[in-house]
Formats: structure tokens, C-alpha cells, sequence
């Protein structure tokens, strides 16, 4: 038999040998492809966290380039790159909200005593005393704020964003989010409001016992005009509130939380605290931006916080206007409406953090977060820098 064999039959057999070594090769090469696929880290979720909301964060990799290479452990102390990275987002937030404070501080200083001036060279015998006072009670310093906060919210906003690389898109593709969603969130919000007033009252009324001024700006006779209550009012429930989740919710929590968004959320509501300049308004905003925190990680947008700032907003507002009367049975009905809204809105509160909890913090996430944002000195001199001024304001509401 072997006699009949010719060189083509070897030459066949080898050519069917090389094609299957070529397919068990192929099929190797398949396998070990899937096996490094499935060993390298989710780039979009690289501590592997259930408890935080996917895809918000964003791409972890342009922080720690090696998470896409296959069987690389991501160590629980960030290396130096990593640390580099990550701090530069959180100096990207601190230069931000710095920024945004400086210059808003200025620009309305440096507007509002140029207008005064303009108007005494108008009116000879005229005083910058009662000048400023006419400005507050007219629409002109109601105007100048929403001026220069819808400025330097948008502006620094988006300054954020750009530095970050982050899309501004991003802030508004809302998922899961409906009528009755929102309903809930807003009675949910309201007992956080209820309850956060209250504490602010108190406090107020204690630091007043020992002479100091909880609010060291008298609003009482502020936008007295009807042109400047018009604009006073759309600045509070419109500008403020759009304005505001731009620059809070919608760049800063996405900057502050590429690895850590429980500490995004407490460091955002601590900003927008501060921001508000006066120790009660920063126990309203603080428990307040928590919240708004929250459903914006929740809904990857900041539309929802949007709709729940407005109607907070509007409300405390509306509340405002309406409780200045010396009907008793109408205030008296007013407050049953509120704690009834109250009870209703804890009930709320508490279905919604039945279901959603705030994200925890990983051990690797804890090394990432308050702990990299301290070695950051913008995020550090920002903080310092208005916490400082509300203290001063304090002081200085001593002596007065």
C-alpha cells in the first residue's frame, strides 16, 4: 500500500494538518482575546462600587491610563500619576468655585459703586448712603445681581467643563425621570427645606442672643419697587435656580467625582453652601444640595435638580409675600398647610431613600477622595477663602 502513496498525498495531508493547526490556532488566539477583554477593568466603573450610578463618573482611564490593560490591579493607595490626575480635577472644581466667588464678589462691589457714583454726579447734594439705599430698594441692585451670578455661573460653568473635558450634552440626558417622579421629589424636598429652616431659625435666633448677625445684609428694604420685585423674582425662581444647577450639580459634582461620588455630593453641597454666604442659608443649601446631589446622580442630568430648585424657590417666595399679614386664622392656616406638606413630603423622602440609597465608599474610593482633594491648594484656598468671609461678616456684625 505504501508503494502507492506519491508525494501529492504528503503534500495533502500536510496542507489539512497546517489548516487545522491554523483554526486550533485561531480558536487560541479567540479565547485568550475574550479571557483579557473580560480581565480588564471597566473603564467606566473601575472600583467596581454597585452602590454608585453607572456611567456618571465617565471615563476613569484618562485618570489612570492602565486600567485597560488586561490583569492590571488597580492598587488601594493611588500611584503618583494617578494622584496627579485625579487632583487635577479637583483643582479644576477648586480654581472654579474661586473664581466664581472672587468675581462675583467684585464685579457687583466694583458695578454698584460705579452706578452710585454715576447717580450722585446726577444728583448733586446727593449722599452714597441714601444713593445705595435707593438701589436696594429699587430694581437696580436686584438687576446688577442677577447680572453678574447669571455670568459668572455660566461662564465658570463651562470654563469647568472645557478644562475637564466634559461635554456639556452630558448634563441633560436624563433617564427614568417623569411627572410623577418629580412630584415626589419636590415634596421630598420640601420637608428637607422644612426642616433645615427651622434648624437655620434657631441658630440665627442664638447668635443673636450674644450680639452677632446671622445675616449680616439687611434685605428689609430690599427691591421695594415693582420693577424691582419683577426682576428680584425672576433672578429667585428662574435665573438663580437654572444658573445655579449649571455650575453646582452640572460641572462641579461631575469634576469632583471621577472616583468618589459619595464625597462628590457632600463637597458640591458644601460649596454651594458657602456659597450662599451667611451660616443659616448654608444649613438650608448644605441639606438641601445633598439631596439634589443625590437625584442628579441618579438621573445623570441636572434637570431634575433644576425643577426641584424652582419650586423650592417659588415657594419660599410666594411664602414670603403671602405671610406678611396680620390675619392670624391666615397664617394659622398656612402653617397647617406646611406641616401637613411636611409630614406628606418625609413620607417621600423616605420612599425614595428606601429604594436609593446614597453611594457608599470603597476602600480604594475613600484613598481617592477628601484625602487627594487636600493636596489640592485652589480646592483647599477656596474653601478657606469663603469660609472666611463668612466668619468675617460675623465679626464684623459684632461691632455694629
Amino acid at each position: 500500500m505504501s508503494d502507492n502513496i506519491t508525494p501529492e498525498h504528503y503534500r495533502a495531508e500536510i496542507a489539512m494538518l497546517n489548516h487545522e493547526i491554523y483554526s486550533l490556532t485561531q480558536k487560541l488566539e479567540k479565547k485568550e482575546q475574550e479571557r483579557l477583554r473580560a480581565a480588564a477593568i471597566d473603564q467606566y466603573d473601575p472600583f467596581d462600587n454597585p452602590t454608585e450610578y453607572k456611567g456618571f463618573s465617565g471615563d476613569y482611564s484618562k485618570i489612570e491610563p492602565n486600567i485597560t490593560v488586561a490583569d492590571y490591579a488597580l492598587p488601594l493607595e493611588p500611584d503618583y500619576s494617578e494622584r496627579r490626575n485625579l487632583r487635577r480635577n479637583y483643582s479644576i472644581g477648586g480654581w472654579c468655585t474661586l473664581f466664581q466667588f472672587g468675581a462675583s464678589y467684585l464685579l457687583i462691589t466694583a458695578l454698584a459703586e460705579l452706578v452710585a457714583g454715576i447717580i450722585v454726579m446726577m444728583n448733586n447734594g446727593a449722599t452714597m448712603t441714601s444713593i445705595h439705599r435707593y438701589m436696594n430698594g429699587s430694581s437696580i441692585s436686584s438687576g446688577l445681581n442677577m447680572l453678574v451670578y447669571l455670568i459668572c455661573n455660566v461662564v465658570f460653568a463651562f470654563v469647568g467643563l472645557k478644562w475637564a473635558g466634559i461635554k456639556g450634552s452630558q448634563l441633560i440626558r436624563t433617564r427614568d425621570f417623569g411627572l410623577g417622579t418629580a412630584v415626589q421629589y419636590c415634596c421630598a424636598a420640601f420637608f428637607l427645606w422644612a426642616v433645615s429652616a427651622f434648624a437655620g431659625n434657631g441658630i440665627s435666633e442664638i447668635m443673636e442672643e450674644f450680639g452677632y448677625a446671622s445675616n449680616p445684609v439687611d434685605t428689609s428694604d430690599y427691591a421695594k419697587t415693582g420693577i424691582g420685585f419683577a426682576v428680584l423674582t425672576i433672578y429667585t425662581c428662574i435665573i438663580a435656580p437654572i444658573t445655579e444647577e449649571l455650575f453646582f450639580r452640572g460641572m462641579l459634582l461631575r469634576v469632583l467625582g471621577k472616583a468618589n461620588q459619595r464625597f462628590a455630593v457632600f463637597a458640591t453641597a458644601f460649596f454651594f453652601g458657602l456659597a450662599h454666604g451667611n451660616i443659616p442659608q448654608f444649613i438650608l443649601a448644605f441639606t438641601i444640595g445633598i439631596f439634589l446631589g443625590h437625584i442628579t446622580l441618579k438621573h445623570g442630568s441636572i434637570i431634575p435638580s433644576v425643577i426641584v430648585h424652582i419650586f423650592l424657590n417659588s415657594f419660599s417666595t410666594i411664602l414670603e409675600e403671602v405671610s406678611d399679614t396680620d390675619d392670624m386664622f391666615f397664617l394659622f392656616a398656612i402653617e397647617m398647610i406646611m406641616i401637613a406638606g411636611a409630614v406628606f413630603g418625609l413620607i417621600m423622602l423616605i420612599s425614595f431613600m428606601v429604594n436609593n440609597r446614597l453611594p457608599s465608599t470603597t476602600p480604594k474610593q475613600s484613598r481617592r477622595g477628601f484625602s487627594v482633594a487636600a493636596g489640592s491648594i485652589p480646592f483647599i484656598a477656596s474653601v478657606m477663602l469663603q469660609l472666611a468671609y463668612i466668619l468675617a461678616n460675623i465679626i464684623i456684625s459684632k461691632h455694629n
